[in-house]
């Protein structure tokens, strides 16, 4: 989908008028109404109250496309005075504008049959604008435009089965992602390597698949040479069964979603560069599939991770957090990290606590906790914080090794989202400023956001929001 700004309304050809549509927004209206008058088409979009909150806003401006879709139009023509916003600057809003139009205009289409008529998409929106800001607003949408495909290529990683996912897959299509896009390089380490690291962890997790895991390594160093990396971690679950603790049906039907955390980290980081901001950003995606098998992982186990802890494994469906928590000693041995977040589709429990409006933060630092919350609000990818306590350390005792993958039997129904971080906790310096976003609940549309069924692409506007507070773009 193209989206110009101009400062006047374009003249349309007759021949086309039938294809091209002017919007107006209705404060009051209780559903949006297409009204054709003459030659003159207008989509009027409902607006059920005013003002409406930001989250409300981004939702009307996906709305407006969802519903153009519906009605077959093509080319939407928007003034800017009808859409802008009093809390936010010309370029920013503009950048939410395209961000979440974007968003929008996307359908997961690669196993569908194209029909005879073709696709009902929105080919361009058309922004009528002042001529003193018109330069500001077609920067934001410019910057909106390249984050909006990187969170549309985020959901297509995510949306991809698992059969098209393994891990080695992963890898091709990160590659061709990463290909051409200036000051990234991606690097794999192979089962071979991940032995010779002593990475337990992640070869537990890959053992019962026919499927190798991949530890996956993309850098972009658009910093100083000496400057600190900030290092993304994001869990690379291609397809999670369960493996010997199988999940029932039909918990595992949307699981080759489960290296969502993973996709965004890697599409987070390639935004950040094709937008040339001035930092050293690292991802590392742990890539394995969970599978029950004969040589899998089994309930009972003692495994050994990078750092030297040894983990009981109480549970093989908490894996999640044995291959992150490798990933996590590998930022801290081999990069100097300015900072750590780790992004996961973790725990089922960060559902039952915040229903699906809001990923789950998990920090011990305070700033970085408020820092989560702000640019969640900001982005429109909300992040909830939620406690780390060092009380729930001991609810991962175990009496065989240094630490267990879940609670104590008997304590295993309460905090799982929290006892997931602390046991993420454990391998990471106190000296580092991290965070755990826990995305389970964000994971896949609800039908409320005027989104495509699937995946969200969370968080991967959070992520760049946060990226883009701690330095500016080299292209502005």
């Amino acid at each position: 989908m193209k989206m110009t700004v101009t400062e006047s309304v374009p003249k349309v050809p007759r021949a086309r008028r039938d294809t091209v549509c002017r919007v107006r927004f209705v404060a009051g209206q209780k559903a949006p109404r297409y009204c054709v008058h003459g030659s003159t088409a207008t989509l009027e979009m409902d607006v059920p109250h005013e003002p409406l909150s930001r989250h409300q806003w981004m939702v009307l401006m996906r709305r407006t496309i969802r519903t153009a879709q519906s009605h077959g139009i093509a080319r939407l023509i928007i003034v800017w005075q009808d859409i802008v916003r009093d809390d936010m600057d010309a370029a920013t809003c503009a950048q939410m504008i395209a961000e979440n139009m974007h968003m929008a205009a996307y359908t997961f289409r690669t196993y569908k049959k194209k029909p005879a008529e073709g696709w009902q998409d929105v080919a361009e929106v058309v922004m009528v604008a002042p001529h003193k800001e018109r330069r500001v607003i077609a920067r934001g949408v410019r910057t909106g435009t390249v984050i909006a495909a990187q969170v549309n290529a985020c959901r297509d990683l995510a949306n991809t089965p698992g059969d098209d996912m393994t891990p080695a897959l992963l890898v091709r299509r990160v590659r061709a992602l990463a290909r051409g896009v200036k000051n990234v390089r991606v690097r794999v380490l192979t089962p071979q390597q991940m032995r010779a690291r002593k990475m337990g962890g992640v070869l537990a997790v890959g053992r019962g698949s026919a499927h190798t895991p991949r530890f996956l390594i993309v850098e972009y160093m658009g910093g100083a040479k000496t400057a600190k990396p900030i290092v993304l971690v994001g869990k690379g679950v291609t397809f999670d069964s369960g493996g010997i603790d199988v999940k029932p049906y039909p918990y595992a039907t949307e699981m080759m979603m489960d290296m969502s955390g993973g996709a965004a980290v890697v599409t987070a980081l390639l935004a950040a560069a094709k937008l040339g901001l001035k930092k050293n950003i690292v991802a590392l995606v742990p890539a394995v599939e969970n599978m029950p098998g004969g040589s899998s992982f089994r309930p009972g186990d003692v495994l050994r991770m990078m750092d030297g802890t040894t983990v009981e494994v109480r549970n093989t469906d908490a894996e999640g957090r044995l291959i992150l928590a490798d990933a996590l000693t590998y930022a801290q041995k081999y990069y100097t990290p300015a900072q750590i977040v780790d992004v996961a589709t973790l725990t089922g429990a960060a559902l039952v606590a915040l229903g699906q409006q809001a990923s789950a933060a998990c920090t011990r630092d305070d700033m970085m906790a408020s820092e989560l919350f702000t640019c969640g609000e900001e982005s429109g990818d909300r992040a909830w914080p939620l406690p780390l306590w060092d009380e729930y350390d001991a609810m991962l005792k175990s009496d065989v090794a240094d630490i267990a993958n879940i609670s104590t039997p008997g304590q295993d129904r309460y905090a799982g989202t929290i006892t997931a971080a602390a046991f993420l906790k454990h391998f990471v310096d106190e000296s580092i400023p991290w965070a755990h976003i826990d995305m389970a609940p964000r994971m896949t549309a609800t039908k409320d956001e005027a989104l495509a069924p699937g995946a969200a692409g969370a968080p991967v506007r959070l992520l760049m929001r946060l990226l883009m507070r701690k330095g500016s773009s080299a292209k502005e």
